[in-house]
């Protein structure tokens, strides 16, 4: 709250808004602000200058080009020499329609004259060709460029992306960078257009102030007044649209937030028998009114700025003709000179606006792929490294020894959009406060191995730093007494299968869901069908319109849709089929029904018995008494260890046994102290 009143009371940026919206203020609780790194750009775009954003032009065709080579070598050459080619062509073609006027104006008669001119004609028309198929190729080139430099740039983005440590990218600083990184991978291929016209625009004035210098060195800085204004208006109005498209992102966002409310599955059933329906789309109509008021506004004052301009423009026109007129009562110019000149005026004067307007675009887009360059430069900073010791063959023991480990803390001030991921798992406790504190403990491989505690415990933390997806603030992790910081990253992770409550559902084909548990090899038929079938995904294949072939994705045609369990099943056949020697499985069962859950746990346990070792993670203890070894925790530190029947009948009681008799009090008939006892059990004990 504090944060909130302490943005409104500063002052207000040119890409911000001080008040919302009534209904911002009643369902967002104010204006929306989004966080994303990119928006720090509005300041520096709107306070830069015209002659700053000429200074570093030649930086940014340069980078622009760099990236275009790299996607197409052959489409960057014809994109240049096609520009190069019609900006020559111009001025040929003003100094021929000079040649053309000069013979057509001359003395004699008209017949002469006109056959005179014919060389200059065919020449006019020849460079009126010439710039016409350069154009074609410049046109063609930038078309072909385009898209590829954006995929280059999306290559190298996702390149960088997918090597870098798990911590990176739940890192909000870091996470804000790839948001921005990503929008300049799109805004690479923008850059090519922008600097094609750049080029254009830039060799097309040079044409013509050439021309205008040659026939007389008085017009061109007659031709520079007269794009001044132009110019000035093309700027101001660019500035403006940008600026209310930051006041009004976000709150667009969230009128189009409420309209897909209104459609989606989720929310459908409440939408209905609460009424939700007609409140929501009242405030869509509020929001989008809002918007239809500010487009308005940004209309009027466009229109205005160009109004001014345009006085300013016909103000400068009048000094240029009224020069001109000068040039001619003197005798200083001739006529035909004077129609080249209006001709190359018009022409520069239209190249000089267009070339202010490209500059302006390409900064802008450049603001943004500048972040894919820093992403480039930070992505190596937080790598994973590559190569390393090998690991042990025979595995006999991961030793934890003393281990800290603590959640990076998130210092933006910003509020949370939807948008933006979890910065740490579920059983991670508050900013600064460690995860886990000097744990020390054995897993033994060949085993099952269960960690066990409330929320918060630090279940989750030990299995991600077990594989390696997590490095200790302090203490080590030790294989067979090698330090896990030593040994290959890659060759750790081959070790590993994982198998998490919330895993990820993959939009392709029941196939895919399970195969892509081993995406380095073929797809082997024969162990898919052995893992469905150790899962008991098996049936849930059986029952899918299309078997294997199904789409799981109900958003594309042909899709299907299946329950939490289903998935649950599918899941757990993908780590069967990824084979590898230690499963990690956390919450395997939360969405099976009992039986559903013992058959799973008994193939788990037969996992163990042909060698795999399984690390266990799991609220439902009773799940657990098979277990060869029990780590239980509690508020980041190891409390006790052993098995089922230890930790059950130790002479004094501790957090498992605890939690074991809490959890089994749920299914006696006499009910915790302070706990309502239900009715039929009631009348069962009064019977008695």
């Amino acid at each position: 709250m504090k944060t909130t009143r302490k943005r409104q009371r500063a002052t207000t940026a040119p890409g911000e808004r001080a008040e919302g919206s009534p209904s911002e203020q009643l369902l967002f609780g104010g204006p929306l602000v989004y966080s994303a790194k990119w928006a720090d750009y509005r300041n520096a775009y709107f306070e830069m200058s015209l002659w700053a954003m000429a200074l570093r032009l030649p930086r940014l065709v340069a980078f622009t080009a760099k990236l275009a080579w790299r996607a197409d070598r052959r489409a960057l050459w014809t994109v240049g020499i096609g520009e190069l080619a019609r900006g020559i062509s111009q001025a040929i073609s003003l100094i021929a329609i000079n040649a053309v006027l000069a013979a057509v104006l001359a003395t004699g008669e008209i017949g002469h004259r006109v056959q005179s001119a014919v060389p200059a004609m065919i020449g006019a028309a020849a460079t009126g060709i010439v710039g016409a198929l350069a154009n074609a190729a410049s046109t063609s080139g930038s078309g072909r460029l385009g898209p590829k430099v954006e995929r280059v740039a999306t290559e190298m983005y996702l390149s960088h992306v997918i090597k870098v440590e798990l911590a990176a990218v739940e890192d909000a600083a870091f996470q804000r960078l790839m948001d921005s990184a990503q929008y300049g991978a799109q805004a690479s291929r923008r850059m090519v257009s922008a600097c094609t016209g750049v080029i254009g625009s830039l060799v097309s004035f040079v044409a013509a102030a050439g021309v205008l210098t040659v026939l007389h060195p008085t017009l061109l800085p007659l031709l520079v007044l007269m794009t001044v204004p132009r110019s000035w208006a093309s700027l101001q109005n660019s500035r403006a649209k940008y600026a209310s498209y930051l006041r009004w992102m976000e709150h667009s966002r969230a009128g189009r937030l409420l309209s897909q409310n209104l459609t989606r599955t989720d929310p459908a059933p409440e939408i209905r028998v609460h009424g939700v329906g007609p409140f929501l789309l009242e405030h869509f109509r509020q929001m989008s009114q809002a918007s239809e008021i500010e487009q308005a506004r940004l209309a009027t004052d466009s229109a205005r700025v160009r109004l001014i301009a345009s006085a300013l423009t016909g103000l400068a026109a009048l000094l240029t003709y009224a020069a001109l007129a000068g040039l001619l009562v003197t005798g200083v110019m001739a006529l035909s000179v004077a129609g080249t000149a209006v001709l190359a005026v018009r022409s520069g004067g239209q190249s000089l606006s267009t070339l202010v307007l490209q500059v302006n675009n390409l900064y802008e887009e450049a603001c943004y792929v500048q972040d894919l360059e820093r992403l480039f430069v930070d992505a190596k900073q937080w790598e994973i490294p590559e190569g390393g010791r090998p690991v042990p063959k025979r595995l006999e023991v991961i030793r934890f020894e003393n281990v800290t480990f603590t959640y990076p803390a998130d210092n933006d001030d910003e509020p949370k959009q939807e948008s933006e991921p979890r910065t740490a798992p579920e059983d991670a406790p508050e900013a600064e406060r460690p995860a886990l504190t000097g744990v020390s403990l054995d897993i033994p491989t060949g085993k099952i191995i269960a960690f066990v505690g409330e929320n918060g415990s630090g279940k989750t933390t030990i299995s991600k730093l077990l594989a390696g997806l997590y490095q200790p603030d302090s203490g080590r992790i030790l294989w067979d007494g090698v330090a896990a910081g030593e040994l290959d990253r890659a060759q750790v992770f081959a070790q590993f299968a994982m198998v998490s409550q919330d895993f990820h559902r993959w939009p392709f084909t029941a196939r895919m869901n399970v195969a892509i548990g081993r995406p380095d090899r073929p797809t082997d038929q024969q162990a898919l069908e052995q893992a469905a079938a150790h899962s008991g995904a098996d049936t849930v294949v059986e029952e899918l319109p299309r078997g294997w072939d199904t789409l799981l994705n109900k958003g594309y045609r042909g899709g299907h849709q299946i329950s939490g369990g289903q998935w649950q099943r599918l899941g757990i056949a993908r780590a069967r089929y990824r084979s590898a020697p230690i499963l990690i499985v956390d919450e395997p069962t939360s969405a099976l029904d009992a039986k559903a859950e013992l058959e799973v746990f008994e193939q788990i346990r037969k996992l163990a018995d042909g060698g795999q070792t399984v690390v266990l993670i799991t609220h439902r203890l009773a799940s657990v008494r098979y277990a060869d070894l029990i780590h239980v925790l509690e508020d980041g530190e190891l409390r006790e260890s052993g098995t089922f029947e230890e930790l059950l009948h130790k002479p004094t009681a501790g957090v498992f046994r605890e939690l074991y008799e809490m959890q089994r009090a749920q299914y006696d008939d006499t009910a915790l102290p302070g706990q309502r006892q239900p009715a039929d059990s009631a009348d069962r004990s009064d019977a008695r």
